[in-house]
């Protein structure tokens, strides 16, 4: 766990709740449909919103976590 904790938060709060509420139904379409890439992609996108790092925003160089 330690690990996820050095990683820089890129990813700011209106971002993170959007992608959690996304995740959410990505997953439950994937259940509701049985499509395992729905569920998967549901998975990495509730997981970027946990721990409020995004890969593709870093490779992008966009980081909408406000800095004061």
């Amino acid at each position: 766990m330690s690990m996820l904790q050095n990683l820089p938060k890129n990813v700011g709060p209106m971002d993170r709740n959007i992608r959690l509420a996304a995740a959410g139904v990505l997953i439950l379409a994937g259940l509701m449909t049985g499509s395992v890439i729905l569920d998967i992609l549901g998975l990495i996108v509730l997981a970027t919103g946990a721990i409020s790092f995004c890969p593709a925003y870093t490779l992008l160089k966009i980081d909408t976590n406000k800095k004061d």
